[in-house]
């Protein structure tokens, strides 16, 4: 059990994967171990993806804007790093506009509608670009990341319970 849940919680770090895929690859392992998915192991594993996936979001906050602005003018990763920094603040001024007022509100949305690219990674670095404020940025991202992961736990046990009762029949 302690295998799966270390699996889970680091690939929840990944980028891009992060907890949408940490979640599913924990109830899998899980099933594969013959653990049952009893509701404290369920508790458990969100928690461990939960944290893990929490983990690199001061890091990106704080560092990743700097970063690209360090790298736009060298040699190597120059126009990668411009093409983020232009991509997002294109992309925050649109969001901007759209949003208004409600701007933390989608972020929370963002992050928290589990689909490929729209993770707390991405969430916490457009906010970095956007110069958003720490704590409420963190309130948001964290808010999505709850959202993602009850919205995957409760597909990824449908789809274990599922399976179970098939292959048991």
């Amino acid at each position: 059990m302690s295998k799966a849940l270390l699996i889970s919680f680091f690939v929840s770090m990944i980028p891009l994967i992060e907890l949408r895929g940490a979640i599913p690859i924990g109830v899998g392992l899980f099933a594969s171990q013959g653990i049952e998915l009893s509701p404290a192991m369920l508790v458990v594993l969100f928690v461990a993806c939960m944290v893990g996936n929490m983990i690199p979001v001061p890091f990106i906050f704080l560092f990743a804007r700097k970063f690209l602005e360090w790298g736009q003018n060298k040699k190597l990763i120059g126009a990668i790093c411009r093409f983020c920094l232009e991509k997002g603040h294109r992309g925050g001024e649109a969001l901007q506009k759209k949003a208004g007022r409600g701007l933390y509100f989608a972020l929370f949305l963002f992050v928290g509608i589990p689909l490929p690219g729209t993770g707390a990674w991405t969430g916490t670095l457009a906010a970095s670009l956007l110069d958003m404020d720490w704590k409420k940025t963190t309130v948001a991202v964290m808010a999505g990341v709850l959202l993602a992961g009850a919205i995957m736990m409760t597909l990824s046990f449908g789809v274990a319970s599922g399976v179970t009762a098939v292959a048991g029949e």
